[in-house]
């Protein structure tokens, strides 16, 4: 027998009460949760269950590219949900064709293609289907500093703590990728760390035997792990690797893509080209769940007289595509990527290498576009992180005074929408530097 609604009768109103009664949070344990109600939002800004504003420096889930309640995306899915609300993936639909089309359109010459997933996790799941039943290899090699989502082969490609209590599928293989403040390679320099993270990579490969990995997977840039900004000629040395063994080449855009970084994909700063490309997250800037691959035509064209083993019964949604179409098209002639690569290059690059200026504690400023960390030290010297609980309070503080901040182990990641105004990002950081004093940094 269901559930009585009648029982809710007293607290129907009132979001907290019912989420705590019936909502079940991933990555908690629930007993002691305390989520904050989030009632509506505007640009920049989210308003709480207790009539505070606040500045959100996080994006949420470092997803709402476009901001909150955009005017144009908000009647994109009103325009679709008054002519179609949903059709299966089997029939042509305008709104399908329309947002590929948008989508292909930002990928290098020669990415054509575009299959519609729900989310990052499972573009991710099957962009590696697609690359291990082009090569007819198994394994997927992928970073030790990652995340690629939280479903079966997603999360076995992942490769920090999460990985470990859901790793049940096969063929994974982890290495080190660069990240020169915390060098495995006993790097100085950029390039040092770069050359010295390729001949790794390449030792993996050969050890693990190149006719056994289908793909090198890697995000354009590792979002969750630290927003690490890899080295300019590193992602060209793993294309010249994975070409030099006949393996394929996945570039995850799902957080770093669509303006993310003050480009339509992070990997337009690298001149490079994959063999596939999954994305999601700033595509609609979650409006309506949507991801996908794109895939280049080699990869795409394999399976024109075979079929796919794969789909969804959501695939390209028509209110999701009608999402994804306003907002590409809004982000275009509203000039909101340039926007992000203006903030980064002239506001908060700047103004957060100011903080490390000041604040003793910091040990690290990196990012461009609104894609940025901060991150924590004890002691410079040692670069011991900062303890969790001073992170906590640093996130509290923030809360106090009207700032949302997302911290990561000991990392502030600074990552607000694409649409945030100077004023709005010189405001924030002030409050930052109000913070990270009254937490003693």
């Amino acid at each position: 027998m269901g559930h009585d609604l009648s029982q809710d009768a007293e607290i129907w109103d009132d979001a907290y009460k019912l989420d705590r009664a019936h909502v079940f949070h991933s990555w908690h344990a629930q007993r002691n949760l305390d989520p904050t109600e989030v009632v509506t939002g505007h640009g920049v800004w989210l308003k709480y269950g207790d009539g505070r504003e606040m500045l959100d420096f996080t994006s949420q889930q470092v997803n709402v590219n476009i901001g909150y309640q955009h005017p144009k995306v908000i009647e994109g899915i009103k325009k679709q949900a008054e002519l179609l609300c949903t059709v299966g993936p089997d029939y042509a639909n305008l709104a399908r064709g329309r947002a590929a089309s948008l989508v292909a359109r930002r990928a290098p010459e020669g990415f054509d293609k575009v299959f519609f997933t729900n989310a990052g996790a499972d573009a991710n799941e099957n962009a590696m289907r697609a690359a291990r039943l082009f090569t007819g290899r198994d394994k997927i090699l992928s970073s030790y500093r990652c995340y690629h989502g939280n479903t079966g082969a997603a999360i076995s490609a992942t490769g920090d703590w999460r990985r470990k209590p859901n790793d049940y599928s096969r063929g994974h293989v982890h290495f080190f990728t660069p990240y020169l403040y915390r060098s495995e390679f006993s790097a100085t320099t950029q390039e040092e760390e770069c050359e010295r993270a390729l001949a790794h990579l390449e030792h993996v490969i050969q050890f693990e035997g190149p006719d056994t990995i289908a793909a090198v997977l890697l995000e354009s840039v590792p979002g969750t792990a630290g927003i690490i900004i890899p080295p300019k000629d590193y992602f060209k040395g793993v294309r010249e690797i994975t070409k030099k063994y006949s393996i394929l080449m996945i570039t995850d855009e799902v957080m770093a893509g669509f303006g993310r970084t003050g480009f339509w994909f992070a990997l337009d700063d690298y001149d490079y080209t994959p063999d596939i490309i999954s994305f999601a997250k700033g595509c609609n800037s979650g409006y309506v769940p949507a991801g996908g691959v794109i895939m280049s035509d080699p990869v795409a064209h394999r399976f024109d007289d075979i079929v796919f083993p794969g789909g969804l019964t959501y695939s390209g949604h028509p209110l999701a595509m009608g999402a994804i179409v306003a907002t590409q098209e809004a982000m275009e002639e509203e000039h909101i990527v340039d926007n992000a690569y203006t903030i980064g290059k002239d506001v908060l690059g700047p103004q957060l290498t100011a903080l490390y200026d000041k604040h003793p504690k910091i040990g690290e400023v990196r990012g461009k576009g609104v894609f940025w960390a901060v991150e924590m030290v004890a002691d410079r010297t040692t670069k011991e992180p900062l303890d969790d609980a001073t992170m906590k309070q640093i996130v509290a503080e923030g809360d106090k005074r009207g700032l949302i901040l997302g911290v990561h182990n000991n990392r502030i990641h600074v990552t607000p929408p694409c649409v945030i105004s100077a004023d709005e990002a010189t405001q924030s950081v002030e409050i930052l530097d109000q913070v990270l004093t009254a937490a003693g940094c």
